[in-house]
C-alpha cells in the first residue's frame, strides 16, 4: 500500500519502467544524432534549437507521466490517473510534433534511406492515418471509449492493457496534432482557420467526458489499488472528471492560442522579417517565375503565398533564380555545373 499522496511524495516516489526508459533514450539519441548530422552537412544552416528543445521536452513528459509519482499513483487515485492521461495525449504529442522528427530524418539521411522515408510519407496508409478527420475521430473515440466504457475495468484489472493504453494515447495524440501543429512533409496542408476549428473540437469532448464522470452517484468501475487514505472512490471519480474537464480545456486553450499567434505572424511577413527582406524575397519569386514559368506556376501556393515562402530553403527555386542571373550575365546555362543535392548519391570515386 502506497503512503498518502502528497506532491513531495510524488516528486520523490519514482518507479522504474525499463521499456519507457529505453524507448525515450533511443529516441533522444537518434534525434540528437540527426541534429549533429545536419550541423556537419550544413554548418551554415544547423537544425534549429526551437525544434530540438520541444522534442526533448516531449520525451521528458513521457518519463514524468509514467515513472514519476504520477505514474506511481496512477493505479491508486483516479484523478492522478487522469493527469497522466492528459500528459500523454495532450502535452507530450504536441511537443514531439513541434520537433519535426521526420523532417530531421530527411535532412540527415542519404539514399537509400532518404528515398525510402519520402516514399513512406507519401504512401497511401500514411496519407490515411494523417488525414485530419481521422485524427479527430481517433481522438474523440479514444477519450470517450477509454473513460466512459467498461474498458476502464480492463485497465484496472490487467497491467499490460494499462501499459498499452499509454501507447494508444501517445499515438492518437500524435496523429491528432500532426496535421494541425506540425510542418512535416505529409500530404495534408490544413489552413489556419480549419486548424483552430479542429483544435476547438477537443474542448467539448473533454468537457463532456469530465461532466459524465462527475455525475456518477457511485463508482461504476472496478476498484483501484487499496488505500486507507484520501478521498472516497466516488469523490475520487468526481475529481478525475474535473481534471479532464478543466485541465483538458486549459491545455487546449494554450495550444489554440499558440496556433493563433503563429497564424498572425505568418500573415504579416513584413513585420516578422522586415520590409527589406520581404522585398528581396518578392523579387526572387518574380525572377524565378520569369526564369521557369511552368515550374513556378506548378509550385506557387494559392493566394500568392509564394512571395512569402522561404525561397532560400528551396533548391529548385534557387536553381531557377541562378538561371535568371546567368542569362543576364550572358553565361550559358548549359556550361555551368549542376549542383548535386544532398539526397543524391555521389558519383565521384
Amino acid at each position: 500500500m502506497l503512503p498518502p499522496f502528497s506532491w513531495s511524495e510524488a516528486a520523490t516516489n519514482w518507479q522504474f519502467a525499463p521499456i519507457v526508459t529505453a524507448f525515450t533514450a533511443l529516441a533522444a539519441a537518434a534525434y540528437l544524432w540527426g541534429v549533429s548530422r545536419v550541423r556537419q552537412r550544413h554548418p551554415a544552416r544547423p537544425w534549429p534549437l526551437r525544434r530540438t528543445v520541444p522534442f526533448l521536452l516531449g520525451l521528458l513528459v513521457i518519463n514524468v507521466a509514467t515513472q514519476s509519482g504520477i505514474g506511481t499513483y496512477d493505479g491508486t487515485l483516479f484523478w492522478d490517473h487522469m493527469i497522466q492521461h492528459l500528459l500523454l495525449i495532450m502535452v507530450a504529442p504536441p511537443l514531439l510534433v513541434s520537433g519535426q522528427p521526420a523532417t530531421l530524418l530527411l535532412h540527415a539521411s542519404r539514399n537509400p534511406l532518404h528515398t525510402g522515408v519520402k516514399r513512406l510519407l507519401r504512401s497511401h496508409p500514411v496519407q490515411w492515418i494523417t488525414w485530419p478527420v481521422f485524427g479527430v475521430l481517433a481522438y474523440v473515440a479514444t477519450i470517450v471509449g477509454t473513460h466512459l466504457t467498461d474498458f476502464m475495468n480492463l485497465v484496472t484489472e490487467h497491467e499490460w492493457i494499462h501499459q498499452s493504453e499509454h501507447v494508444l494515447y501517445l499515438v492518437v495524440g500524435y496523429l491528432y496534432f500532426l496535421p494541425l501543429l506540425g510542418r512535416e512533409p505529409i500530404k495534408w496542408k490544413v489552413s489556419y482557420p480549419l486548424r483552430l476549428f479542429l483544435l476547438f473540437i477537443a474542448m467539448p469532448v473533454d468537457a463532456f467526458t469530465g461532466v459524465v464522470l462527475g455525475s456518477y452517484q457511485n463508482d461504476p468501475f472496478a476498484p483501484m489499488n487499496p488505500r486507507s487514505w484520501g478521498p472516497s472512490p466516488v469523490n475520487d471519480l468526481h475529481e478525475g472528471g474535473a481534471v479532464m474537464w478543466i485541465g483538458g480545456a486549459a491545455i487546449m486553450f494554450v495550444v489554440i492560442m499558440v496556433t493563433f499567434f503563429q497564424w498572425t505572424r505568418e500573415t504579416r511577413p513584413s513585420v516578422s522579417m522586415g520590409w527589406l527582406e520581404s522585398a528581396r524575397r518578392a523579387s526572387m519569386a518574380d525572377r524565378m517565375a520569369e526564369a521557369s514559368p511552368a515550374t513556378a506556376a506548378g509550385r506557387e501556393p494559392a493566394g500568392g503565398a509564394a512571395r512569402n515562402a522561404d525561397l532560400d530553403e528551396d533548391d529548385d527555386q534557387l536553381a531557377a533564380y541562378n538561371d535568371y542571373l546567368a542569362r543576364i550575365n550572358g553565361t550559358p546555362v548549359s556550361s555551368r555545373p549542376v549542383p548535386q543535392r544532398d539526397d543524391e548519391p555521389s558519383t565521384s570515386g
